[in-house]
């Protein structure tokens, strides 16, 4: 099993160096070894090859590399249902703990779900950490909704992440950081939610899957942190025009390259003169940087 491990895992990391050079030459030759490879549900989860092949399918222009990944990823996909039916099925066959467990939590049927992931073969239990119950209704469906966003575009699919216990680890990171389920505690989720479900934003989501991102960070991380590049970009932008606009309308001054602001070393500058002294006396030029909005002046 290692050795097939190490080879799934060899070819993964040459998907990865393929999609951060933005070049898919020999990839159909990786894809066609992955496609002859019996692939099991612990390979799938212990090498993340899935996220490699979805990262090249989506960065491809090739049809037929992105024919054959999504093929691979469908065949995957079977794979996790398969074992999620198992486990089902598994379930069903075990009456007496299943009827006990429902009447001692009648009030709260949606605490069962979490569990799930619990039943299928033994590296779904190895591989992630045990899941934190908790038997609050508003903590519950906050873990559903979390699960939801995490689910958004299948992605967990092609890594091989669980769901239902990575947002039961955030939400019990946001509940310890808050300390009760007030608005602050109903915010800080549904802005989880919102940027894990953003089309704009799917690196954001896919790193939380993969692990790059813990269940402690994205629990605490501002809109700021959790924004895309683009938007970060957009954002950066917007405060420029918002300093400089500002400092324009209250300053009317002239903008000019000849001044370098002394605490972001940029030249791009608005300056007025005024006299501020007697008639004979030099005027005094004030100058506001229009990209960080320092002041000083001079005469």
């Amino acid at each position: 099993m290692m050795g097939k491990e190490e080879e799934i895992a060899r070819i993964a990391r040459r998907l990865d160096k393929m999609v951060t050079k933005k070049s898919a030459e020999g990839a159909m030759d990786l894809l066609r070894e992955l496609k002859a490879m019996p692939i099991t549900l612990h390979l799938l989860q212990s090498t993340r090859v899935g996220m490699s092949v979805n990262a090249l399918r989506k960065q491809s222009s090739d049809e037929e590399v992105i024919a054959l990944a999504k093929s691979l990823i469908k065949s995957w996909k079977k794979l996790l249902d398969a074992s999620d039916a198992k486990a089902r099925e598994r379930g069903r066959g075990t009456p007496l703990p299943t009827s006990s467990r429902d009447a001692s939590e009648a009030p709260d049927p949606s605490r069962k779900r979490p569990e799930l992931p619990r039943a299928p073969s033994t590296p779904r239990i190895t591989t992630f950490p045990p899941v934190p119950v908790t038997c609050d209704a508003v903590r519950n469906k906050c873990r559903e909704m979390l699960t939801a966003a995490l689910q958004t575009d299948h992605d967990h699919v092609a890594i091989g992440a669980d769901c239902e216990r990575l947002s039961a680890q955030i939400e019990e990171c946001i509940f310890r950081d808050v300390g009760n389920t007030d608005m602050k505690y109903k915010n800080r989720v549904r802005s989880r939610i919102s940027n894990l479900k953003d089309a704009k934003n799917p690196d954001l989501r896919r790193n939380v899957l993969c692990g790059a991102i813990t269940p402690q960070q994205i629990a605490v991380m501002t809109s700021e942190e959790m924004a895309s590049d683009e938007l970060k970009e957009i954002r950066k932008a917007m405060t420029k025009e918002a300093i400089r606009e500002h400092q324009m309308a209250r300053t009317g001054g002239t903008q000019t390259d000849l001044f370098t602001c002394g605490k972001c070393r940029k030249k791009n500058c608005t300056y007025t003169q005024v006299q501020t002294r007697s008639s004979d006396e030099p005027m005094t030029t004030f100058v506001v940087c229009n990209e960080c909005g320092n002041r000083w002046k001079f005469c």
